[in-house]
C-alpha cells in the first residue's frame, strides 16, 4: 500500500535576517454571529495541578521567513532534510537526492552550514545540525551546469525524466521502476563516523564548543529508512537494525569525542513505518525484528543506545529520541478534510482515538498511536532520561484558518504533553493564518508577550469542540489560557478557575475569520465567583490572560 506523505522538498534549511511584524490590535472583539448555547460545555483550569515546565524549544522551525523568525524569537532551528544526508562541510556541497535528479549542488555563501549557524547565533536561536550517517558525502563538483549526478544519461540513457536545465541528470527511473547499478563515486566519496567527528570539530573551531555558545545539538542524519529511496544512487539497499544501530552509536561517539557537552538527536525517522520497522522489514516488524528480540525499531534503537552507554561507563550517547510526524491528510480544504485535520491532532495523545488513515483500521491496523505518549513510554522503558523530539511535522493548510486552528491545537498539545523539542517543516509565511497560531503563543499583543512556560491542568468537557490549554508565566505569574473553537458555531462557556490568586479581570485576544490579518484585543472579561464566562467565535483561537498576585 502506498504511503501518503506530505513533504516539501527543498535544500538544507537556512534562517535569515531580523525583522518585526506586529500583530494588529483593536479595542473590541469581532463576533460573526449571535452566541449559541454550548449545551453544558465547560472548561476548567487548576493552577496547582499537573504543573510541569513547557520547553520553549517546541516552538521551533526548520526555516522560515527571517522577519517572522525574528518577531517570534524562534528558540530553535534545524539544519536538516534530505539534502543534509550528503552535505560535505569541506566543499560546501550536497546532493539533492530524489528531491531533484540526484544532483550535486555547491551551496552559495548564504546557504552554507557556517552561515546557518552564524545567523542563528546572532538571533539567539539554538541550532540543530544534521551530520551524515549514510556513508557518503558529495565530492568536489562544479558550481554550475552541468552538475555531477547520480543517474547521468551517459550511463543511463533511458529514463522517465531529465532535468530540463541539466539534461544529463535523470530521475533514476525507467518505465516507472527504479533503476539499479548507479555508481556512488559519480557524485560522492566515502564518509564514516570520523567524518562526523571532523565536522563537529570544525564547528567547534569556528564557533566554540556547545558549553560556550557553540552548536548545541547534532542530529544523526535524516530519515534513514528512506535512504534506499531518497539516496538510492549511493544506498540502494534497505536499512537494517544493525546498520542503523552500528552507524548511530559510532557517529554519536565521534560527536561526543569532538564536543563532549553537545547533545545528540536521532534517529529522525520519516513516519509510522520507520517508527516501528526497519527498511528490511518494511512497515511492520518482521524477520529483522525477530532477530533483535522481537522489539520494534524504536524500542530496539533506544535499547541499543542504552546498551552502548552501559558498555562505556554510563556515558550518554543519545540525548533526544526524535521522530518525524506527518498526519496522513491530503492538502485539501474541503469540509471533510478540514474536519479530519482537526480531529487528527488527537493521534498525538488520545488513547481512545484510532488514526483514520491507512495506519488505522483500514490498513496496518495500528493501535491508537498516542504518538508523544508512546515515545515517552518507550524512552522510560528502554533508555530513561532521553528527551523526546519531533523535528519535522506539518498538519497542512497553514494558509487557511483551518490550518491555523490545527497548528494552535498542536502547539498546545506539545506543551501539555511535555514534548522537549519540535521544528515545523514547511513553515507559514508571515501573513498566513498559520503564522498567527505561532503568534498566539509567542507574540499575541505585538509586544512579544508569550504563553506561559509552566503547564497547568486544563480540561474541556469536549476537547473536540473547545480545546483548552493553560500555563503560568514564571516572569509575572500570569495565568494564560488558550481556547481553540474547532466548530463552525460561536460557543459560550464558563471557565472554572481553581488556585487563582487575584485576577479580577481577564484580558482577551482572539484570532479568527472575522479578521485574518491581526490578533484582536477584545474587551476584558470579569472573573466572577472563581470563573470567567466568554463567547468563543466559530473557528477561532482565543487567549485569556489573567494576572495573579504574588504571595
Amino acid at each position: 500500500m502506498g504511503v501518503q506523505r506530505r513533504r516539501k522538498p527543498r535544500p538544507t534549511t537556512v534562517l535569515g535576517a531580523v525583522g518585526c511584524l506586529v500583530a494588529g490590535l483593536s479595542t473590541t472583539q469581532a463576533v460573526a454571529a449571535p452566541a449559541v448555547a454550548a449545551d453544558g460545555l465547560t472548561l476548567a483550569v487548576n493552577v496547582s495541578a499537573a504543573r510541569h515546565p513547557i520547553s520553549p524549544d517546541i516552538y521551533g522551525m526548520n526555516g522560515g521567513d527571517p522577519a517572522l523568525v525574528a518577531e517570534l524569537g524562534t528558540p530553535v532551528a534545524r539544519w536538516g532534510g534530505n539534502s543534509s544526508s550528503r552535505y560535505n562541510f569541506k566543499n560546501h556541497t550536497y546532493n539533492t537526492g530524489s528531491d531533484w535528479y540526484f544532483e550535486n549542488i555547491v551551496a552559495g555563501p548564504d546557504n552554507t552550514l557556517e552561515a546557518f549557524v552564524q545567523r542563528n547565533r546572532d538571533h539567539g536561536t539554538r541550532q540543530v545540525v544534521t551530520v551524515p550517517l549514510i556513508g557518503w558525502v558529495a565530492k568536489d563538483s562544479p558550481s554550475s551546469h552541468p552538475f555531477a549526478c547520480g543517474f547521468p544519461a551517459t550511463r543511463f540513457p533511458e529514463q522517465d525524466s531529465f532535468d530540463q536545465w541539466d539534461p544529463n541528470c535523470g530521475n533514476g527511473r525507467h518505465a516507472d521502476a527504479n533503476l539499479t547499478g548507479a555508481v556512488p563515486s559519480d557524485t560522492s566519496i566515502p564518509a564514516d563516523a570520523s567524518f562526523a567527528g571532523e565536522m563537529v570539530s570544525h564547528l567547534v573551531d569556528q564557533f566554540g564548543p556547545a558549553s560556550r555558545g557553540g552548536v548545541p545539538i547534532y542530529e544523526l542524519d535524516n530519515e534513514p529508512v528512506l535512504w534506499n529511496s531518497t539516496h538510492r544512487d549511493v544506498h540502494p539497499d534497505p536499512v537494517s537494525y544493525d546498520e542503523l544501530g552500528g552507524k548511530g552509536t559510532a557517529t554519536a561517539a565521534a560527536i561526543k569525542a569532538a564536543d563532549p557537552r553537545a547533545k545528540v538527536l536521532g534517529p529522525s525517522g520519516w513516519g509510522y513505518c520507520e517508527w516501528v520497522a526497519s527498511g528490511v522489514d518494511g512497515c511492520a516488524p518482521g524477520a529483522d525484528a525477530a532477530a533483535h528480540g522481537g522489539l520494534n525499531l524504536s524500542q530496539w534503537y533506544l535499547k541499543n543506545m542504552k546498551d552502548f552507554s552501559d558498555a562505556h561507563g554510563g556515558k550518554r550517547f543519545l540525548d533526544y529520541f526524535d521522530q518525524h510526524y506527518y498526519p496522513q491528510i491530503s492538502g485539501g480544504k474541503d469540509p471533510d478534510a478540514n474536519a479530519l485535520r482537526l480531529r487528527s491532532t488527537r493521534s498525538l495523545w488520545d488513547p481512545n482515538y484510532q488514526d483514520e488513515s491507512w495506519i488505522g483500521a483500514g490498513g496496518v491496523n495500528a493501535p491508537p498511536l498516542q504518538f508523544i505518549r508512546q515515545m515517552k513510554a518507550w524512552v522510560a522503558q528502554y533508555y530513561p532520561g532521553t528527551k523526546v523530539a519531533v523535528t519535522e511535522y506539518n498538519w497542512g493548510a497553514l494558509d487557511d484558518i483551518n490550518g491555523a486552528l490545527a497548528q494552535a491545537d498542536v502547539l498546545g498539545i506539545f506543551g501539555r504533553e511535555g514534548l522537549d523539542l519540535a521544528t515545523i517543516w514547511g513553515e507559514p509565511k508571515p501573513t498566513d493564518p498559520g503564522a498567527y497560531a505561532f503568534r498566539m503563543y509567542r507574540n499575541y499583543d505585538g509586544a512579544r508577550s508569550r504563553f506561559g512556560d509552566v503547564s497547568v491542568s486544563a480540561v474541556s468537557s469536549d476537547q473536540g469542540k473547545l480545546a483548552v490549554y493553560a500555563a503560568q508565566r514564571s516572569s509575572d505569574r500570569a495565568l494564560t489560557v488558550m481556547v481553540v473553537n474547532k466548530t463552525g458555531e460561536d460557543l459560550t462557556s464558563r471557565l472554572a478557575l481553581t488556585g487563582l490568586h487575584g485576577g479580577g479581570k481577564a484580558q482577551r485576544f482572539t484570532y479568527g475569520p472575522a479578521d485574518l490579518t491581526s490578533i484582536v484585543r477584545g474587551t476584558d472579561l470579569r472573573v466572577v465567583r472563581g470563573g470567567v464566562s466568554a463567547t468563543y467565535p466559530a473557528n477561532s483561537v482565543t487567549l485569556l490572560v489573567l494576572p495573579q498576585r504574588r504571595h
